[in-house]
């Protein structure tokens, strides 16, 4: 059985085993590392929830996510019920901050807008609406625009991921200009890739972080 043969099936069975995924909606093909996910689904969450089955699967080193969402069995939601829902469950999120993000809705895609100070604020603001009735995808356009001043941080950071007892730090670059930082290097697993960004933007005067690690099992 070759790597990508025994990766697909791999994945197929995380698939299988998570109660929030109906896997028999779902198709999964690999080539080289990178699984590539499609057919379709209830719900937003679902499709996410399959891309998260995905990253959890050992050899996964990155996933295209070709899931269609399609509500079946039910009355879709209006696009107007759609943004009521995401504007009343935003203004309900204390992290949140009011009347700073924006919604638009068309054919069940919400988009988000606006200015933030922090990166968790404007991953609250995405973890509002993704789960509402309806949606079938969410673009994140909120913009990071601190009131903390910039700093050169590298340090703060490079320490950061030391005390992170999911990293080993060693296999990670930090480079930063101006409010950007970008790492490079290799991680184990998609979740220390996700731990090192978000140590990352928990930097004063961070606007942007740019991934480059790469997954390297």
């Amino acid at each position: 059985m070759s790597n990508d043969t025994q990766l697909q099936s791999s994945v197929l069975a995380e698939l299988k085993w998570r109660p929030s995924v109906d896997a028999a909606h779902i198709g999964v093909a690999a080539e080289d590392g990178i699984v590539t996910l499609s057919g379709q689904v209830h719900h937003y969450t679902e499709k996410l929830a399959a891309e998260d089955a995905a990253k959890d699967v050992f050899g996964v080193k990155g996933i295209a996510n070709d899931i269609k969402v399609e509500p079946l069995g039910s009355p879709s939601q209006s696009d107007k019920d759609i943004a009521a829902a995401a504007v009343s469950a935003l203004k309900w999120d204390y992290e949140v901050p009011d009347d700073k993000v924006g919604v638009v809705v068309k054919d069940g895609w919400v988009t988000l807008n606006g200015t933030v100070d922090w990166q968790f604020q404007k991953d609250a603001a995405y973890r509002c609406v993704r789960y509402l009735l309806g949606v079938v995808g969410v673009i994140n356009s909120i913009s990071i625009k601190p009131s903390a001043k910039w700093i050169d941080v590298k340090t703060k950071i490079e320490e950061a991921l030391r005390r992170n007892a999911d990293l080993d730090a060693r296999r990670i670059t930090v480079s930063t200009s101006d409010g950007r930082v970008t790492l490079t290097g290799t991680v184990r697993n998609w979740s220390e890739r996700d731990a090192a960004v978000s140590s990352s933007w928990a930097a004063p005067g961070v606007t942007w972080v740019e991934d480059e690690l790469v997954i390297s099992p």
